[in-house]
């Protein structure tokens, strides 16, 4: 059973006020989870792996190979203003 006073602490932890009505829902609630609990306790699970995942999970990252190498000339035309072979900006901190 759970008490007046888990359900008051727990209401307290969540920052809700509860009316009477909402506390007893509550109380009705959390009730039935830990039932439902409790019977999922009951099963066997001896010869069961445990698992992290229903799905397998694997790696799906692929190898990181560079493709454009330092192909500076190429990047640089792009850029609206270059000095000294890098992008140049406007100031912006001064």
């Amino acid at each position: 059973m759970i008490s007046d006073e888990t359900i008051e602490y727990v209401g307290i932890l969540a920052k809700l006020e509860l009316s009477l009505e909402e506390k007893e829902h509550a109380k009705k609630d959390m009730e039935e989870m830990l039932d439902y609990i409790d019977k999922l306790n009951e099963l066997d699970t001896a010869g069961t792996e445990p698992m992290s995942h229903v799905f397998p999970v694997n790696n799906v990252f692929r190898e990181d190979v560079v493709t454009n190498g330092n192909d500076r000339e190429n990047m640089l035309k792009n850029a609206p203003e270059v000095k000294d072979g890098s992008y140049q900006a406007p100031k912006t901190v001064e």
